[in-house]
């Protein structure tokens, strides 16, 4: 039996990439076509251009924020669906803000089946599935998927911990989906009650999954492997037996940005992960989905060719108030563009003996005279609010994708 879902997953990443770039411009114009908000955002766009990354790169960022104003401004979707209510579409979610997410009739609509299977899950597992099954699609991410790879699902959702432990002794279901504290509780509690556990494989998603608690799950006979999902966009990323990274999803278009712009970084720099994902019921084209990560070289031992990533390294937004004034990571990467000559740079703040202070650490080996005094200018501008200037050597700051650090303590 063969180890990947697909002959998609060892494709050559040229015929990959020429798929992908191929299929975006059809995806742009159904987009402009039949999803009013995208007439709007993308006018002045050529869908027969965008066939290139770089050509992508040129399209603007939806954020989270904006889409939210949008739905709120015309409900449910605020224009970004191509289908109305009906029999195109078999569910509604909600995710905190609130946001709506529509799902289609297509079978693994979200994409997940493809993790669940590198994960181990195959045609016969009975599937406990511990994501919740109301208001956000989690717990229908995890079932159309199983279904699609032939398994029966469990619909546990979350909480109520004496009954899912009876019910695991009672129905012993091999594979585990949700998130991985709520697996160790279940185990803990099987421990503790002294009835059978029957997990042996685990899909887990939501959360922080560090390697010492998959080593505490293998220990008890657990393999569990992690995927990157979304609500709006659902698989993003999923775990191989690797171990090495996140391999990002066959119909995924990903991005690495700088936070506060749509400008991507260099290969291997932390930034802001934007996703396009081919769907065609719910077109997101250039999301922003506001967590860190960075693509790693290479390809990946267990003989998947896309593209893999460092996994969740935090969060983008890195929004802070100084003075009653916010500093937004979008203003501080306008400062580096206004001085093109900077590497890296990252706006500090502290507060000594109480005050609030600003800091602009710029990147550069022999600034000329005159700099130091432009870039205040430019963060006085940008701002409304003064900062000091440091220049430090090419490479020295942390590659953690933090464009703000903030470090003030508060007593």
């Amino acid at each position: 039996m063969s180890p990947y879902y697909d002959k998609q997953e060892t494709r050559d990443p040229l015929v990959r990439e020429y798929d992908l770039m191929t299929r975006l411009s059809a995806l742009i114009a159904h987009a402009v076509e039949c999803a009013p908000a995208y007439a709007d955002f993308l006018r002045g766009a050529r869908a027969e251009d965008i066939c290139t990354r770089e050509a992508l790169a040129g399209l603007p960022v939806l954020r989270k924020p904006e889409l939210l104003e949008r739905q709120r401004a015309r409900r449910p979707f605020g224009g970004h669906t191509t289908r109305s209510m009906g029999p195109s579409l078999r569910r509604v979610f909600a995710s905190p803000g609130p946001l709506y997410e529509p799902e289609g009739t297509r079978s693994d609509y979200w994409r997940m089946a493809r993790a669940l299977f590198a994960a181990g899950f195959r045609a016969g597992d009975l599937v406990h599935n511990a994501f919740s099954y109301h208001f956000t699609p989690a717990g229908s991410i995890i079932e159309t998927a199983a279904h699609a790879l032939g398994c029966t699902v469990f619909p546990a959702g979350t909480g109520q911990t004496e009954q899912q432990v009876q019910a695991v002794a009672d129905l012993q279901p091999n594979a585990y989906a949700g998130t991985p504290s709520f697996l160790r509780i279940l185990l803990e509690k099987s421990a503790e009650t002294g009835m059978p556990c029957s997990f042996t494989k685990a899909l887990v998603s939501g959360e922080a999954f560090p390697p010492s608690l998959r080593d505490w799950l293998a220990e008890r006979g657990v393999a569990a492997y992690q995927a990157y999902a979304t609500a709006d966009v659902g698989l993003i990323a999923y775990e191989t037996p690797a171990r090495e990274g996140l391999v990002v999803g066959e119909d995924v278009v990903l991005e690495i940005v700088r936070p506060g712009t749509g400008d991507p970084v260099a290969p291997g720099e932390v930034g802001e992960v934007v996703v396009t994902a081919f769907n065609s019921e719910y077109p997101l084209i250039r999301y922003g989905t506001g967590d860190l990560s960075a693509v790693l070289p290479g390809t990946s031992p267990c003989g998947r060719t896309n593209t893999r990533i460092r996994g969740w390294l935090g969060r983008a937004d890195q929004t802070t108030k100084v003075r009653g004034m916010f500093v937004h990571p979008s203003q501080i990467a306008e400062v580096a563009k206004r001085h093109p000559q900077l590497g890296k740079v990252r706006l500090v703040v502290d507060n000594p003996g109480g005050a609030d202070r600003m800091c602009l650490h710029c990147e550069l080996e022999q600034p000329p005279e005159g700099l130091a005094g432009a870039l205040a200018t430019s963060v006085r501008d940008l701002t409304k609010l003064r900062a000091e200037i440091l220049f430090c050597a090419p490479g020295s700051l942390p590659n953690d994708g933090k464009v703000i650090a903030d470090l003030r303590k508060f007593e």
